[in-house]
């Protein structure tokens, strides 16, 4: 019984030698933990080379000319479409302004203008119902359009003149690429009601958000 005993106090106890660690290590899942993507840097390959002041002097000396230098040539027609129909309106109101303003002289001396004149045509036409006032009024409508015509020419010449800087500004100090995002989401605008500056009346809206 000794002997029994002696050998079953020998005998190893592998109840836990092949016993295998079942517990995972948890992953670090943690919603906090994401780390989002690095943005690759924006490259700028501005051009040195590319002159400001060369694209508005060409602006000033020929519309268009700064935008063709800026390699924009689809805005030329754009200036020159505006240019010629300020200058069409620039024509046709001097023409009637002449002739209004003529035929108010005529009607001020209470004379008429002879067979061949070139306005008889018009004085008979008008006969009776249109006093000098009237063309008086009306040449100075015609005035007042033909100089707002004339200073149109000047604004659109001025307005291509700047649009050639910021273009050749753009392409000697900053990448122009494609890089440029737009989001639009819907939005709510608070607007006072009148006579209740407490109350505020919501109106729909869109908000528009330009990533570059």
């Amino acid at each position: 019984m000794a002997s029994a005993f002696a050998v079953k106090a020998q005998k190893a106890d592998t109840a836990g030698v092949n016993k295998k660690d079942t517990v995972r290590k948890a992953s670090n899942t943690a919603p906090g933990s994401f780390a989002p993507p690095i943005k690759d840097e924006k490259a700028y390959h501005p051009d040195s080379l590319h002159s400001p002041h060369k694209a508005v002097m060409h602006s000033l000396f020929v519309p268009g000319w700064g935008q063709l230098y800026n390699h924009r040539w689809w805005k030329v027609p754009i200036i020159y479409g505006g240019i010629g129909l300020l200058g069409a309106a620039i024509i046709f109101n001097q023409k009637y302004y002449t002739e209004y303003i003529t035929l108010a002289k005529y009607k001020r001396q209470g004379t008429a203008p002879g067979p061949n004149d070139k306005y008889y045509a018009d004085f008979i036409a008008y006969g009776n119902s249109a006093s000098e006032t009237d063309f008086a009024n009306a040449a100075d409508g015609n005035r007042r359009n033909r100089d707002l015509s004339i200073l149109g020419i000047f604004a659109v010449w001025g307005i291509q003149t700047i649009d050639a800087y910021i273009d050749a500004k753009f392409i000697h100090s900053y990448t122009v690429d494609n890089n440029l995002a737009m989001k639009i989401t819907p939005s709510v605008l608070g607007q006072p009601v009148y006579g209740q500056s407490a109350n505020m009346a919501f109106i729909p809206a869109l908000k528009i958000t330009f990533t570059f």
